[in-house]
């Protein structure tokens, strides 16, 4: 939906990234007890990076050419391989993960009422101001 400057397809984006965030805690803090389980977090500057490169399409022009490959996974989503939190080898900080729960959940919150606000314009405007 690209009405009205992208503004309401840009808070979308920004709601599709703060699920994906808030599903990425939800992960760690489940597995705060999991051995050798390593804490994920997602980045925004890394989903645009992944993005870009989605969009980079080879022309194979010969068949000695090589195919270009792209990993499917959840773009911007990373693992702190070599940190360990506890003496099991895990790596999730419950604290920091419950602190991260609460800014997200705060930023959510502020997108979905900043596009509710939005389709309430809208709303206004297809009544006539009514």
């Amino acid at each position: 939906m690209n009405l009205f400057s992208g503004t309401i397809s840009n808070l979308e984006n920004g709601l599709n990234y703060a699920s994906l965030k808030n599903k990425t805690i939800a992960q760690n803090i489940a597995n705060v007890d999991t051995p050798n389980y390593k804490a994920k977090d997602v980045s925004f500057q890394k989903m645009l990076e992944e993005e870009n490169l989605k969009s980079l399409k080879a022309n194979k022009t010969d068949i000695r050419h090589y195919e270009f490959s792209i990993q499917q996974k959840t773009p911007g989503v990373f693992s702190y391989e070599n940190f360990k939190y506890r003496s099991n080898g895990n790596g999730v900080d419950m604290d920091a993960e419950q602190a991260s729960l609460a800014e997200n959940t705060i930023y959510y919150n502020a997108l979905v009422e900043r596009i509710s606000g939005k389709f309430n314009t809208l709303n206004t405007v297809i009544r006539g101001g009514k």
